[in-house]
């Protein structure tokens, strides 16, 4: 049966739309012309090709109908709309002319369109390959387009923010003027510098080589995420950041301080603050202090400032969140910092540029600023036109205390944890069943009794003594030497006398204790110097050094002292006779030498 095979000679291919007794009506596919009717006894010197061997000789691919785009799609159906009246008489001349003739008037295009479309449907058989072709030819760019895009690149997406009128300029003056500087009469006009500036122009290339990568990732790159609950599912995703408060204090004799540091942790899912650190001390010190206070009870830390608070109100004493997402500061990618992890916990360190992706804390920090500013104008809070030209000097004004300011923080964060309404949360319906108020404290107390939750039970010694810097220790005879200081725990006797080393954490405040660590287990090595005791890591090694110092100072005076020891030796040792001592009756001779040499201590006493 040869009906519809595509049989090949040479490089022509032809393929068999119909047969009728010792004839059949072929079409050419390489031409595409008319079919016409042959003897079938002709097609005995083709051979069997597939659809690719014709592929190949027109290079006219043909794709599944569904892999088209909507539009192209769209097209072909159309255009096969157009033949598909003409199909059924394609075997009679006479009808199929009348048919194409009637096709191009009914949908009004000219028949030669109508034999167009008909001749490459019946060659490829295929209603996609109607659809109209991709053009992929680029026209070569003109030199003064190569010129015109040289100049935008050099002059206009730079940090320089050019104009375009000003890069025109500059373009002008570097490729189209003579030796002397005079303007050629042949240049493009301003118009068609616009018109290939706006042709090519890519906004992310304008908005980065203008402004910056930082610029961009802050102000103008696309939010299509799904907010902060694609990454926090459930509570105990602890989100970290530091911020200088927006206000001067005082101590207590009045002086001005300066500006205090609020360092925090706020949980995603509910957006309740799981603690706090206020302090004039940044880096790995606040961190410290930050996780103690989020695992520490909130009803007596409140209680230390004279507030009163339920225990729902701030429930999250003796546990930390499984995962800390930080951004990329010093103090969070410290080997320091990163020993919390001992606990169990997951540090996430956010590329830079993205404070979007910990946009709980940083919300936090604006909520919690704006909520005190209006109650303390006039007592140091910083207006926006701070450091302007000609601004008030708002350190005049101060006059609280850093006492007294935390009591205010404190205040804010309760209100902030459980009055505060939050309007977009994604209630889910079990929260709905459960009649879950909108506010942080109550989401974070419903959601934390839910398989997801992820937190970590602790408590503050055991964080405390988890972020404790830590060095290596010396054991000898001497004990456990660290930093250049002795320390002993009974029941290493056996240690001292084998020697070795071990990883030790110790506190740089108070140096009469350390820690050595051994299978995530902590124990404690008293101070043996008790002149140490209780100073400072810094303390002591001032007095090392003032030591050493006084050492270095008295060397000479120590090696000049040496030296006239050693010639009075000499000196006296040259005059001493030199002969054969007599040993004979040495017991004798000591008893008349002691008789001799003795004195009565009271005979000059009296």
């Amino acid at each position: 049966m040869l009906k519809n095979k595509l049989l090949q000679k040479n490089n022509n291919i032809v393929r068999v739309l119909e047969t009728e007794n010792t004839k059949a009506l072929i079409v050419n596919c390489i031409k595409r012309v008319v079919p016409q009717w042959i003897n079938t006894a002709e097609l005995t010197e083709y051979t069997e090709c597939s659809i690719n061997d014709l592929s190949d000789i027109t290079g006219i691919c043909t794709l599944p109908i569904d892999e088209l785009d909507n539009e192209s799609r769209c097209i072909a159906y159309k255009r096969f709309t157009a033949i598909a009246g003409v199909l059924p008489f394609i075997a009679d001349d006479k009808s199929r002319c009348n048919a194409i003739s009637n096709m191009a008037q009914h949908f009004n295009i000219s028949k030669q369109t109508i034999k167009q479309y008909l001749w490459l449907y019946l060659v490829y058989q295929n209603i996609s390959v109607l659809a109209p072709k991709k053009c992929s030819y680029e026209k070569p760019l003109t030199t003064d387009e190569k010129n015109i895009r040289w100049a935008l690149n050099k002059y206009f997406y730079n940090q320089s923010r050019n104009s375009l009128q000003t890069a025109y300029t500059l373009m002008l003056k570097e490729k189209y003027c003579d030796g002397n500087g005079v303007l050629l009469q042949k240049y493009p006009t301003i118009h068609q510098f616009r018109y290939f500036y706006r042709k090519h122009r890519k906004m992310q290339n304008y908005y980065i080589s203008r402004d910056g990568l930082k610029n961009y990732q802050r102000n103008n790159r696309p939010l299509t995420g799904d907010g902060i609950q694609a990454f926090a599912p459930a509570v105990g995703v602890g989100m970290l950041d530091s911020t200088i408060c927006d206000i001067y204090l005082i101590n207590e004799s009045g002086n001005i301080i300066g500006r205090p540091i609020l360092t925090a942790c706020i949980d995603a899912y509910s957006g309740l603050c799981c603690g706090y650190s206020l302090s004039w001390e940044g880096g790995v010190y606040s961190l410290r202090n930050l996780l103690l206070n989020v695992a520490a009870d909130k009803v007596k830390h409140c209680k230390r400032f004279g507030i009163d608070i339920n225990q729902d109100d701030w429930n999250c004493n003796g546990i930390i969140p499984g995962i800390l997402v930080t951004d990329m500061g010093s103090e969070y990618k410290s080997e320091n910092f990163e020993q919390i992890a001992e606990l169990g916990v997951t540090i996430i360190n956010l590329p830079p540029y993205r404070p979007e992706l910990k946009g709980a804390v940083e919300k936090f920090f604006d909520l919690l600023q704006n909520t005190y500013k209006p109650y303390l104008k006039g007592k140091g809070i910083i207006e926006p036109d701070f450091q302007e030209r000609g601004a008030h000097d708002y350190r005049k004004d101060a006059c609280l205390t850093i006492a007294d300011f935390e009591k205010i923080l404190l205040h804010c964060i309760i209100y902030y944890n459980s009055q505060r309404i939050i309007d977009n949360f994604p209630y889910t319906a079990k929260m709905f069943t459960d009649k879950v108020k909108p506010y942080a404290s109550h989401i974070w107390n419903w959601n934390r009794k839910q398989p997801a939750a992820n937190l970590i039970k602790t408590d503050e010694r055991q964080i405390a003594l988890t972020l404790l810097p830590r060095t290596k220790g010396t054991f000898s005879r001497h004990g456990l030497r660290v930093n250049k200081m002795r320390y002993h725990c009974d029941g290493f006797t056996e240690t001292y006398l084998n020697g070795g080393t071990a990883v030790v954490a110790f506190n740089p405040d108070n140096v009469s204790s350390v820690w050595v660590i051994e299978n995530s287990k902590y124990t404690k090595f008293t101070l043996i110097e008790s002149r140490f005791t209780d100073k400072s890591l810094e303390e002591v090694q001032q007095m090392q050094s003032a030591k050493k110092q006084l050492i270095q100072s008295v060397n000479g005076e120590n090696l000049q002292a040496k030296i006239d020891l050693a010639e009075h030796i000499k000196v006296i040792s040259k005059n001493a006779a030199v002969g054969d001592a007599n040993i004979k009756s040495i017991r004798e001779t000591r008893q008349r030498e002691r008789t001799k040499q003795h004195i009565d201590i009271m005979g000059g006493a009296e």
